[in-house]
């Protein structure tokens, strides 16, 4: 729940950096501060640093990382463990990948996405996929896929590495992270501590928002290299944390997860098989929510204490079939397990002895492959085709669906043309189909009223599967000073699954039809070797197709403006950001994340940072997040709750001024 003792010592004076000698043959190149992403420089694919400082300085966990990159919203709750959003599309629709291993929440309320388990910085690489535009990482990802990535260090001889960085803010932010690792040519070891901290912060109009956390992480690998085309790799992780929410009853008490996964990689086997892989995991999160341990509570006590276990694994083959056309294939499961145990009065204090009791069981087994053809030395075309067998059993007592069992065959494909249209220009088009059954909080829902809509599914914990059928299509340009990408989106869905909020303590599930278009674009132009300036747009429309109202949970359109300076030593750089009110709302209904509550303003943030590089493998950085303490909440929010001691607001207002230092040390 707080970092260990000895690491949390270990990592917070700055004079960590006369703790470790320059033993890596060549320092880490530290990048400056990035204010967007970076553009978008293959089709449909983005893929960023995480390590790198950033603006506006994220809260420690995945959604608040992927936030700056355009076409992704974050549903706030509090100060960590937002649902990331992307095109509108949230929880399931969003494939998150963390090396290649599936890891799924516990609570029923979603205090804990699958990017709450995610600590940014101790991964190597960040890369989204846009739309239904690919098949090799299991069923159901209609609006994409984010692949949080580790990269090995390759050595020739034996080195040793340590990296590590430093921030503070103001609302009691502090961060520390140190990597560090020791290997040759046959062998590696690496490990990675991250501690994130933070109190209640205040809005704009200096309200306290119940949003304080601490959370911390360890995780690392141990490889063997016989050769360089050969690696076996044992990996684990352990974290822990607590946070308050402003948006509900209760706070987390407890983040805790512990994974162990087994990967194998043979490169360059045959002229036909030029790679093999295999990989295993288990994850097992168990997670506590009570109401009384990070808030004052002076009515009844209550606590629930849900956890989830998630194995899976994954065996792939990629096949040379030619010198223009090479074959990815493959197959890979997964099951994961629900139980609960809850209590309230005087029981809680003995909570954790009592029993658990069976939730929700789920399997499913895939096949996938993906093939690339080059049709001349221009053009190429990308295409796939997958099937999932899926099934869903309600292991729930005392419900009108226990022992229901739910079995689904899934499919997917997509077709994508690409082309070098220029040297200087890349365009592609792709059609995509994805299937996707419901998810554990989509059938926990309660039957509630009778809907009109409902497509006639005898009871919530049986959904009819949705399915969406998307166009995806851009451009992207280089050239000289100029970088530029757009991508556009067309998607209908059938039988989407829509939330309903019935009254405060009670929603329903039900299937609908939906339309759902939009676009994201990026361009930076170098003004000369120093200045440069850069801008990115998303807009994303939705509307439900079977009552004719605007789709619920699509974000407004949002542009992001900058400008900065950097030579060898010194940067700085501006950020404005410009999000459109939205009018667009149905109120009451959403997704398994939240539900819209009306129409939101429309706001602007500005934001200043500077950086130093004092010498080689040393970044100094600063910055000043929401200039002019604007007052503003996100239209994708959840509503506020009434905590004791905090003003309750329509929405979870964001953060008002923020100021930050961060210092990254690679030695």
């Amino acid at each position: 729940m707080s970092c260990p003792t000895p690491l949390r010592h270990a990592l917070l004076p700055l004079a960590i950096a006369c703790a470790f000698p320059a033993i890596a043959d060549e320092a880490t190149t530290l990048r400056q501060v990035v204010v967007t992403a970076p553009a978008m420089e293959a089709p449909l694919t983005v893929t960023t640093d995480p390590r790198a400082p950033r603006q506006p300085v994220p809260a420690h966990d995945g959604a608040d990382y992927l936030k700056n990159i355009p076409g992704f919203s974050v549903i706030r709750k509090g100060g960590t463990d937002g649902d990331p959003v992307f095109r509108g599309m949230a929880a399931s629709r969003l494939g998150i990948l963390l090396d290649g291993e599936m890891i799924l929440g516990g609570c029923g309320m979603r205090m804990d996405p699958p990017t709450a388990y995610v600590f940014p910085e101790a991964f190597d690489r960040i890369t989204v996929l846009k739309g239904p535009q690919t098949v090799k990482y299991g069923p159901g990802n209609s609006a994409g896929v984010v692949l949080f990535e580790r990269q090995p260090k390759v050595r020739e001889s034996f080195s040793a590495y340590a990296d590590a960085s430093l921030l503070a803010g103001n609302f009691g932010r502090n961060d520390q992270v140190l990597e560090a690792g020791v290997g040759n040519a046959g062998f590696y070891g690496e490990v990675t501590g991250t501690h994130s901290h933070a109190q209640d912060y205040k809005d704009g109009s200096g309200n306290k928002v119940h949003s304080a956390y601490d959370r911390w992480s360890t995780s690392g690998a141990l490889g063997w290299t016989p050769d360089r085309d050969a690696r076996l790799e044992l990996t684990f992780a352990r974290s822990d944390g607590k946070a308050a929410y402003a948006d509900r009853s209760m706070d987390g008490a407890r983040f805790e997860r512990s994974n162990v996964g087994l990967k194998f990689e043979k490169k360059r086997i045959s002229p036909l098989v030029s790679k093999l892989e295999a990989q295993v995991y288990y994850n097992y999160v168990d997670h506590v929510m009570d109401n009384y341990s990070l808030r004052s509570q002076s009515g009844m006590q209550m606590v629930s204490n849900p956890d989830r276990k998630t194995q899976g694994g994954r065996l792939a083959a990629t096949l040379e079939l030619g010198s223009k056309t090479s074959l990815e294939t493959g197959i890979d499961f997964q099951t994961n397990e629900h139980t609960l145990r809850k209590a309230s009065g005087a029981a809680v204090a003995g909570y954790d002895s009592l029993p658990r009791g069976a939730d929700m069981r789920f399997n499913s087994r895939g096949v996938f492959g993906e093939l690339s053809h080059e049709l001349d030395a221009a053009q190429r075309l990308i295409g796939g085709l997958r099937v999932d067998w899926s099934e869903a059993e309600d292991q729930r007592s005392g419900k009108t669906t226990s022992g229901q069992t739910d079995k689904n065959t899934l499919k997917a494909g997509f077709l994508r043309w690409e082309s070098a249209f220029t040297p200087t220009t890349t365009l592609y088009a792709g059609l995509g189909h994805s299937e996707r059954a419901a998810d554990y909080w989509e059938r926990s829902k309660a039957p509630g009223a009778t809907s009109t809509m409902n497509t006639g599914a005898a009871s919530t914990f049986v959904l009819k599967p949705e399915k969406v059928t998307q166009l995806d299509t851009g451009a992207i340009y280089a050239a000289g000073p100029l970088k530029a990408s757009a991508s556009l989106f067309y998607g209908k869905h059938k039988d989407f699954i829509q939330i309903r909020q019935i009254n405060a303590f009670a929603t329903d599930a039900f299937n609908i039809d939906a339309t759902t278009y939009g676009a994201e674009a990026d361009v930076s132009y170098a003004l000369t070797q120093v200045w440069k300036t850069w801008g990115t747009l998303a807009w994303t429309r939705g509307e439900n197709d079977s009552t004719g109202k605007p789709l619920s949970q699509i974000p407004p359109l949002e542009a992001r403006l900058g400008a900065g300076y950097g030579d060898q030593v010194w940067s700085a750089g501006a950020l404005l950001r410009l999000v459109q009110g939205q009018t667009r709302y149905d109120t009451g209904y959403g997704n398994i994340v939240g539900q819209d509550i009306g129409a939101s303003s429309g706001f602007a943030i500005f934001s200043l940072n500077a950086a130093y590089k004092p010498k080689k493998g040393m970044l100094l950085s600063a910055g000043v997040d929401n200039l002019f303490d604007k007052t503003y909440a996100e239209f994708i929010s959840r509503s506020g709750a009434s905590v004791g001691g905090f003003t309750q607001t329509t929405r979870v207002n964001e953060p008002g001024r923020t100021l930050w230092l961060k210092a990254n040390i690679a030695l």
